[in-house]
């Protein structure tokens, strides 16, 4: 049993501070800058007739509610896979329907997009113990290392926003989609996702990401011992004075300071991949 904890087994601490840990490692990322074109955006019963009544709809806000994010191997190039992105996101309209009358509603757009990047090779599956059931029992948890894709955004830039007749050409495209149960919830009534004959609505969104595919990884770092901190915890109330927390507070000038030149990275311009090195 000693040299089982003394012996050399690939992953142990060598006295100078360095351990293995296990952890993701990201095998390789990029960035994007998409623009999503004449996007159609799903109503209710209630948005399309607003959309039928008038020709003056502007966009008071868009809020990125989900994504779904799938990977799949690329045929014939091993170590490649192919990232599916797909965003689901809520915009809120205002529209005119006379002279002092607005009237807000709200819609679903759905944008995808597909990106491949290199994940690296392997295979393999991996066991791990588990506290639930007894001897007899399985007992245990199975995982790949198979590689794990994460994206990245802020809420979407909504470039245009116009209504379109029926009998022109980009509505009548074949656009019908599925949506899950859980992000139609988020509209008050029942999305109208048919190729109807209807006005549609359209917009052009621009999105901003970062995508990366990494994957489970044994890493020696260096590491030192935890150590107690001498900073004391302060409370977040103070009923005798209740200004006293607030007086000690910095000031947060950088909030209203307005950046009036362009920030640029000369790494990114050089062609940098994204990650520091």
């Amino acid at each position: 049993m000693q040299e089982n904890r003394n012996g050399n087994l690939g992953c142990n601490s060598d006295g100078r501070g360095t351990v293995c840990i296990d952890t993701m490692r990201v095998v390789d990322c990029c960035r994007d800058r998409d623009c999503f074109e004449n996007v159609r955006v799903y109503l209710t019963a209630f948005g399309e007739d607003i959309i039928s009544s008038t020709a003056n709809v502007r966009t008071r806000d868009a809020k990125l509610i989900w994504a779904y994010v799938g990977v799949d191997e690329v045929a014939f190039n091993r170590g490649f896979y192919q990232i599916t992105v797909k965003y689901y996101i809520k915009i809120d309209f205002e529209a005119c329907l006379g002279i002092g009358r607005s009237q807000c509603f709200s819609g679903i757009a759905v944008l995808e997009k597909d990106v491949i990047l290199y994940g690296g090779e392997g295979n393999v599956v991996s066991y791990s113990s588990s506290n639930d059931g007894g001897y007899c029992d399985i007992g245990t948890t199975a995982s790949t290392n198979a590689p794990i894709a994460t994206v990245e955004t802020v809420e979407p830039v909504i470039l245009g926003t116009k209504i379109v007749d029926c009998n022109c050409n980009i509505g009548c495209q074949n656009e019908c989609c599925e949506i899950p149960a859980n992000i139609c919830c988020c509209i008050d009534g029942e999305l109208n996702i048919v190729n109807n004959e209807s006005n549609k609505l359209y917009v052009s969104v621009g999105v901003f990401s970062i995508v990366r595919l990494e994957r489970k990884a044994q890493i020696l770092v260096q590491a030192n011992d935890y150590s107690i901190p001498d900073k004391e915890c302060t409370a977040a109330t103070n009923d005798d004075n209740p200004c006293a927390l607030f007086n000690s507070m910095p000031f947060p000038s950088n909030q209203f300071t307005t950046i009036m030149t362009p920030q640029y990275d000369t790494k990114e311009r050089n062609g940098g991949c994204g990650c520091n090195r």
